[in-house]
């Protein structure tokens, strides 16, 4: 796999005439720099290191600006890199951007590298001994503890075979741990050549890109394709995780990238302008890092102006770290575990680094439990750190593209570990098409909530059966996502938790009851209408004495509705069920002799006067009982 080496250390140190010696490429190539004798944007080179047990090895080489007023450039650069060469003069010893320089690899999470002790040419073999028991002692507790430091002199070769052969075993040694399923490629620097367009370039920190597939441009999210590659000053069909890779951009203008944008597959980020980080404030930074403290932010090659927001705290002092919100000014587009760095204003240096926790703009309020969900990520097992972003992204749930970039686990594991957990209901697929999960914790907690609400209810209206489906999705289940509503209400239904009566809804053991008050007033409405048969009491002669109006009592006429004592033949309107029923009978046996049944007929059947025949029959149609023709009715099974 390809091998990124870096460069580190302070201005004029020999950082780009060591990288010319080794690899024949002069990596300063704009006229201000060859002016000024500084280098100030990222130069990339390559080279062919000395074979080894494993064969011969290509190196991409980056090298990086060492003043201090272009640090941000090279953050942008070290960002890509897996071991760093860091280059001290020996003639001047460490210098204040060796210092920053040194603390900016370690915060990216470079692990491993050598020293380059260069123009040792330019001085005596006793300062040469004294410098490098300094820089061995200043070594001490860093990343570079015990790494080889090699003398070299780039104008008289002195060394070079050395550090050529020591860069070789590193490269040979070195595994890194790159995702091969997530494209990403921050993009370093963007221009146009002649006959080809708009040109790209960047270290592709995983994943892998071919001629001629769609890729995006994020966070603005402009689709492109890729028109040609170049790695190592070639031409190639398929460039691989590590590589220093140039990409033609298809219908895109320079004008419309800038450095820090990110090509990736479309689809497969999701930019945000807020991000929780598990960020530690560097020993030497002279200061503590205050709630809402504005930094310059850097992720990948990328720089903006951020805000600091403690979750846990008030500040973070020197050498703590803590989980914050940093919140951008521009939205940016990361995956679990990358790398961040943060600069103070005045001074301008850097004070902090750390890891990306969730790159999903979760709702996580300051000294919350989900504080201690988010602390969790930079601990948990791949399995925990999926459940851990379920949990966090609450009832929205998260899509299978976004889980990937918010854990550390490839397309394949996920897939596995998602049926795993699916199996023992801690991740539950809610939409198939969509590919949505959510936590299983949350689950339980929409189901307790749901059982909740419809105890309330059933507490609340004592003489109602339940709550309409339809009701409850518009009521409880107004902010959940329709599949999700499902989802919880089915599984109560499956458990007998919640007992379902075509659409009404109830708990199990709810049975409707009245109060003493308005079991006397059921009492007295079932004695008033049974002994009215089909010419029922006026309803202000029942209601009036007990001092009742009709909206007071209409619980309990429904109640006897529902219990089938009364049936509503229109508004205010009831009769007696069973003299119905009978009247029904009658009617029935009517249309056993007779084709039509005309009103007066009816009255004669009834024996009821018009006020209480018009209605019925009314109601007869709308029951489907009859149909009316003219001014007859017919039987409608007929």
């Amino acid at each position: 796999m390809p091998v990124i080496m870096g460069t580190a250390g302070h201005i004029d140190h020999g950082k780009t005439t060591l990288v010319k010696a080794l690899t024949g490429i002069d990596c300063d190539r704009l006229a201000e720099e060859k002016k000024r004798g500084i280098t100030i944007e990222l130069g990339f080179a390559f080279m062919d290191l000395p074979p080894t047990k494993t064969g011969p090895k290509k190196l991409g080489v980056v090298d990086v600006p060492g003043h201090e007023r272009f640090v941000k450039n090279m953050v942008a650069g070290a960002a890509g890199i897996d071991f760093v060469v860091l280059v001290i003069a020996a003639d001047e010893g460490i210098m204040p951007q060796t210092r920053e320089h040194l603390e900016i690899c370690s915060l990216l999470g470079i692990s491993t590298g050598i020293v380059a002790l260069t123009k040792v040419d330019m001085v005596e073999p006793d300062w040469l001994m004294m410098v490098e028991e300094e820089v061995a002692s200043y070594l001490k507790g860093s990343f570079l503890e015990g790494a080889p430091i090699l003398p070299v002199s780039a104008h008289t070769g002195q060394g070079l075979d050395a550090l050529k052969a020591e860069l070789a075993k590193l490269a040979d040694a070195y595994e890194p741990h790159r995702r091969s399923d997530l494209l990403r490629l921050p993009v370093d620097r963007v221009f146009t050549m002649k006959g080809y367009g708009t040109v790209v370039t960047g270290t592709l920190v995983s994943g892998k890109v071919k001629v001629g597939e769609d890729v995006t441009v994020y966070p603005g999210g402009l689709a492109s394709k890729v028109r040609t590659l170049q790695s190592h000053g070639a031409q190639v069909e398929e460039v691989f995780a590590g590589s220093r890779t140039a990409v033609n951009l298809a219908g895109l203008e320079v004008e419309e990238i800038s450095r820090g944008d990110v090509l990736a597959r479309p689809g497969s980020l999701f930019p945000s302008l807020s991000w929780d980080v598990e960020l530690t404030c560097l020993k030497s930074s002279p200061r503590s890092i205050k709630h809402r403290k504005e930094v310059h932010f850097h992720h990948g090659a990328r720089e903006v102006m951020a805000r600091v927001y403690m979750l846990e705290g008030e500040a973070l002092e020197p050498g703590q770290t803590a989980v914050c919100r940093i919140r951008f000014t521009e939205p940016l587009a990361g995956v679990y575990g990358d790398r961040v760095v943060a600069r103070s204003f005045s001074p301008l240096r850097t004070i902090a680094g750390g890891r990306l926790l969730s790159p999903l703009p979760h709702r996580v309020k300051r000294f919350s439990p989900a504080v201690e969900v988010l602390r969790g990520l930079g601990t948990g097992t791949p399995e925990e750190i999926v459940l851990a972003q379920l949990e966090l992204a609450a009832n929205a749930g998260l899509s299978f593209a976004q889980l990937l970039v918010a854990s550390s686990m490839e397309s394949k594991a996920l897939e596995k570990a998602l049926q795993l957990m699916g199996g023992r209901q801690e991740a539950l697929l809610i939409d198939r098409e969509a590919r949505t999960y959510v936590s299983g914790k949350v689950v339980q907690d929409l189901s307790d909530g749901l059982l909740a609400f419809l105890a309330d209810f059933h507490a609340r209206e004592p003489m109602k059966p339940g709550v309409a489906r339809g009701g409850l999705a518009s009521t409880w289940g107004r902010r959940l996502a329709p599949k999700l509503f499902h989802l919880v209400l089915e599984g109560l239904l499956r458990r007998g938790s919640i007992a379902a009566e075509q659409e009404i809804l109830r708990l199990p053991g709810h049975k409707v009851s009245l109060a003493s008050d308005a079991s006397a007033l059921r009492q007295k409405l079932v004695e008033a209408y049974t002994a009215g048969g089909l010419t029922p009491p006026n309803m202000k002669d029942v209601l009036d004495p007990l001092n009742l109006t009709f909206k007071e009592a209409a619980a309990v006429f429904k109640l006897l509705q529902d219990e089938g004592l009364l049936v509503k033949i229109k508004e205010e309107m009831y009769f007696d069920a069973a003299a119905v029923a009978g009247l029904i009978e009658k009617v029935v046996a009517f249309f056993a002799t007779h084709e039509d049944m005309h009103p007066q007929d009816f009255r004669e059947v009834s024996g009821l006067s018009r006020k209480y025949a018009i209605p019925l029959l009314e109601y007869f149609d709308k029951e489907k009982l009859t149909v009316r023709v003219g001014d007859n009715r017919k039987l409608r099974k007929r």
